[in-house]
């Protein structure tokens, strides 16, 4: 009953992959020393980002407090300082997780 729909199936599935190993590969065009500069990436989006996220916030805490859900208050501001301190701190995680490892007696 199928035997037509799968046999057509198994040919245009042989026939794409056939293309795609055809297919040329894309070489780059620009070397190694012309790759763009992101030293600043991280502080640029930082200072893009970071209002973004005080202003979601705010907006979520304000929700909370007019509903009178103070329990979901606590924990969204809770994790959305976790939240920040990550984001705002950007190193804070190499220098837990060293902390940890110290702790545990694990050499680095």
């Amino acid at each position: 009953m199928f035997t037509g729909l799968i046999s057509g199936a198994t040919t245009y599935a042989q026939s794409l992959a056939v293309r795609v190993m055809m297919a040329p590969t894309p070489t780059p065009t620009k070397s190694p020393e012309d790759a763009p500069n992101t030293d600043a990436l991280a502080d640029w989006l930082r200072t893009i980002f970071g209002p973004l996220f005080l202003v979601i916030v705010s907006i979520v805490a304000i929700f909370f407090l007019f509903t009178r859900e103070i329990t979901r208050f606590v924990q969204f501001i809770v994790l959305a300082i976790a939240i920040g301190i990550v984001f705002y701190v950007p190193n804070i995680i190499e220098v837990t997780a060293k902390a940890i490892a110290k702790a545990l007696g694990i050499e680095a």
